[in-house]
């Protein structure tokens, strides 16, 4: 998909997915991380475009997708190119925190709705001028660490490690195990950091041997994120090894293979949607769109396309809300669409969990959200 995207260009890329680029009344710009070290994550993201609403409250969607191959640098400009140039009326992105961070300013200065769709935490805490605009999606890490550690409680686990990404969404997941779990009685042992595009993490690894933690958490995402896992079981590792909810796609096993079995992840409950309780109030929405997603593509629905239809599915409980106050394309109605997200979403189960926007809260999303997995020949396994 990475070579299609990047031989093909935006345009034909667009074009194959069958998204017109004629004008709408409401345009939605999105910038995905869909080529780069990200791409696990913003492939599937990208693909669910064309199974978003083509309409909303009686008028024409366009949404229009840009890449930023994991580059920040590029993520801000191209969230600066869709509002000067596009002038859309919100905007969905990244697909990672590094990624996202930069819009904070960016849709602040604007005044502009985001709807952000990875986990970090920093994108809508503290609350402030500039974040009340921007909700998000994923659950905050300390509903996904809060799930881990209840599950090392209850499996006697005394003492952990951690191997993070060396950028925002890593210092998420050390932050979660220093405020979190050494609190908690769970001692934090030896704490290391690693970049997406490293090939080796052979130096950190043995560095946690040597602290001989019960269990290692790896808060990292996608494909890169299965190094720490591999290098831990190829130096012999014994313990519990917990991966952070970015690592709960279909490429942590394929990438993974034996050495991902065994382990646990932070995982969001649409991973392991068939083995929840039918009184689940998530179970019957992702088992339906996991049925839609499979039939376009002949492939389960990894969880990174379910955070990007919630998205969409936010702005169709908002758009026609904030339709009745003012017209697309004008500030008034960028503020009476953001209004309308704090305001319109309530106890609304959607795919990642059950939201209620508060002017406090732009997350939303309660300790429902959280799942622990395992992984079983080759499979997620609900376990918590």
């Amino acid at each position: 998909m990475r070579h299609f995207i990047s031989g093909l260009g935006l345009a034909a890329f667009l074009s194959a997915l069958g998204i017109s680029g004629a004008m709408a009344e409401i345009k939605i710009g999105l910038t995905i991380s869909a080529t780069g070290p990200a791409a696990a994550l913003g492939v599937p993201e990208m693909k669910t475009i064309p199974l978003l609403p083509t309409e909303i409250g009686g008028e024409k969607i366009t949404w229009i997708p840009l890449d930023d191959a994991a580059d920040p640098t590029k993520s801000a400009a191209n969230a600066r190119k869709l509002i000067a140039e596009d002038n859309v009326d919100a905007l969905i992105g990244s697909t990672i925190t590094t990624c996202s961070v930069p819009l904070i300013d960016i849709v602040g200065e604007a005044k502009l709705p985001l709807i952000s769709i990875q986990p970090g935490t920093m994108m809508v805490l503290p609350m402030d001028d500039k974040r009340h605009w921007i909700f998000k999606v994923p659950p905050n890490t300390d509903i996904m660490a809060g799930a881990v550690l209840k599950h090392m409680q209850a499996t006697g686990i005394k003492t952990i490690a951690t191997i993070v990404f060396s950028d925002a969404y890593g210092q998420t997941w050390s932050n979660a195990a220093k405020q979190l779990m050494e609190p908690a009685g769970v001692k934090l042992v030896d704490t290391e950091e690693f970049a997406r595009t490293d090939t080796s993490v052979t130096g950190q690894v043995l560095k946690i041997l040597a602290a001989k933690p019960d269990a290692v958490i790896v808060g990292a995402s996608g494909s890169p994120g299965v190094m720490p896992v591999k290098t831990l079981r190829e130096r012999g590792y014994k313990g519990a090894i917990y991966g952070a909810d970015g690592l709960a796609g279909p490429d942590y096993i394929r990438v993974g293979g034996k050495d991902v079995e065994g382990s646990f992840i932070a995982s969001n409950p649409f991973t392991v949607a068939k083995q929840l309780a039918d009184d689940n109030p998530l179970k019957a929405t992702a088992l339906a769109y996991q049925s839609t997603y499979t039939a376009a593509y002949q492939t389960p629905a990894p969880y990174f396309s379910a955070i990007l239809r919630d998205a969409g599915s936010l702005l169709e409980i908002a758009v026609p809300i904030a339709l009745k106050k003012a017209k697309p394309g004008t500030p008034e109605f960028r503020a009476a669409l953001r209004d309308a997200l704090e305001s319109g979403v309530k106890d609304k189960a959607l795919l990642s969990g059950v939201f209620s926007f508060t002017p406090q809260d732009h997350s939303g999303i309660d300790q429902r959200a959280a799942a622990i997995s395992t992984v079983k020949d080759g499979q997620f396994v609900l376990v918590q």
